[in-house]
């Protein structure tokens, strides 16, 4: 495996380096970051959607079930048509979605480190996250656009530091590769 990534080493040099540009725009421009991620989201939902289809032809040609697939292309692609004509909608659902998310999770893991504090020491730390978690998501729910900012400050810090990581994991992994013979 090392040789492989040695070989290569210039495809995770170039991954690190996307992903610090990256992260740079989304501190610059954290607006269009936003509608870029959603935009994204968007492309996958309309391929995800036509793959879907061409599965369900495929199935109904083979006499199997067909109809789970085709219903997941039409939802896939009536995500995309509402994303493309409706950005702003898409954004502010996908933001509603990681709030309720943070909310959700937070009570499972408070529930969670309840239930372990009777079989582990230091499930404190289980309950900690799980407020944290509720702590985050109603800051979000209050805050929304401090929030949104704030989330795409994240994903650039994010997208910064694992891009350096990988510049540095690249250049050390060129000092392995070996040159190919002409």
């Amino acid at each position: 495996m090392l040789h492989v990534l040695a070989r290569n080493w210039w495809a995770l040099l170039i991954r690190g380096i996307a992903a610090v540009v990256f992260g740079i725009l989304a501190f610059a421009w954290p607006v269009s970051t936003i509608f870029a991620i959603v935009i994204i989201f968007g492309a996958y939902a309309f391929v995800d959607g036509v793959f879907a289809i061409a599965a369900a032809i495929r199935a109904a040609a083979a006499h199997e079930r067909w109809w789970p697939f085709l219903l997941e292309g039409i939802v896939g692609i009536v995500i995309a048509a509402i994303v493309f004509f409706e950005p702003h909608t898409a954004a502010f659902a996908l933001y509603i979605t990681i709030a309720a998310w943070a909310l959700i999770t937070g009570v499972f893991e408070i529930a969670a480190g309840v239930q372990l504090r009777k079989h582990v020491a230091n499930e404190f730390w289980m309950i900690l996250g799980g407020i944290c978690s509720i702590i985050f998501g109603i800051l979000l729910l209050l805050n929304p656009l401090i929030g949104a900012l704030t989330l795409i400050w994240i994903i650039g810090a994010y997208a910064i530091i694992f891009g350096i990581v990988m510049v540095v994991f690249a250049l050390r992994l060129r000092k392995h590769a070996t040159p190919t013979p002409a």
